[in-house]
């Protein structure tokens, strides 16, 4: 009965967003007026909170007036400028559901360069580009033509996306396209997406770079307790040079899913 309950609220929910959706071209965009939401930024520096009748993560839009995915978007005055935000959903984005679940560091910040392995059909990369901004760059790699298609229209508009449609177990394919950065972001639900992290490190992260991977428990080992699975996982990591440092569960968005973030290649401790 609770979860009919739960349902009914989630159903009622869009009907009244989208009155307001409706409502708002008249007021000038998104979320009308901008009077009932607060921007506040968020302890991560490039990622803010809209605090409204709903709170919600979201991110200043690169591309002002553009939508990837359908997502909500909301404009608020500041100094005398309208600047638009866009809705960041976990239930779409590991990472945004890494931030909401209290993620210590994403070592993510405007300015950084990011190597994205898995970017799928650009929805978490865009909020990425947002986060970076226009001095930051997202190298996105994506294995899958069709996704890749996507992710080619997202990066038209973005100008900080360089996509890459190639197999992330092959840096070298894409070596001439791809410099140093500053932290690497995987979710490619492989088997052996350890190794692909430690691959691409070797090629482009720089010493003491960051790097931040998303594990599916069933894809690495489905029969084996998620637990064991992710310690596993930060097992292999560790045998690479890449220093996990912290590691959170992805509850209640995504079921058996972790994250751990960590350095690559830590300064060595003074004896």
């Amino acid at each position: 009965r609770g979860g009919f309950r739960g349902r009914g609220g989630g159903r009622g929910a869009p009907r009244g967003g989208r009155g307001r959706g409706r409502g708002a071209p008249r007021g000038g965009g998104g979320m009308r007026g901008g009077r009932q939401v607060i921007i506040e930024p968020h302890r991560h520096e490039g990622v803010f909170i809209a605090r409204g009748k709903e709170d919600a993560l979201v991110t200043k839009n690169l591309v002002p007036g553009d939508a990837v995915y359908g997502e909500k978007r909301m404009s608020v005055e500041e100094g005398g400028d309208k600047i638009e935000y866009r809705a960041w959903n976990p239930f779409r984005s590991k990472l945004a559901a890494a931030i909401l679940g209290g993620v210590d560091r994403i070592h993510m910040k405007p300015g950084s360069k990011v190597l994205y392995l898995g970017a799928a059909s650009g929805t978490t990369v865009s909020h990425v580009s947002d986060l970076v901004g226009p001095d930051g760059l997202v190298y996105a790699v994506e294995f899958s033509h069709r996704s890749g298609r996507d992710l080619l229209n997202v990066a038209k508009k973005r100008t900080n996306i360089i996509p890459i449609i190639e197999d992330a177990r092959h840096p070298h394919k894409y070596r001439m396209l791809v410099g140093m950065v500053d932290v690497i972001f995987a979710d490619v639900a492989q088997p052996d997406q350890a190794r692909i992290v430690a691959i691409n490190a070797h090629s482009f992260l720089k010493n003491e770079g960051h790097f931040i991977i998303s594990i599916k428990a069933n894809c690495i080992d489905s029969t084996a307790p998620p637990e064991a699975v992710f310690a596993g996982e930060v097992k292999k990591l560790q045998s690479e040079k890449l220093k996990p440092q912290e590691q959170i569960t992805l509850e209640p968005y995504e079921r058996d899913h972790a994250v751990v973030v960590g350095m690559y290649r830590p300064p060595a401790k003074k004896k």
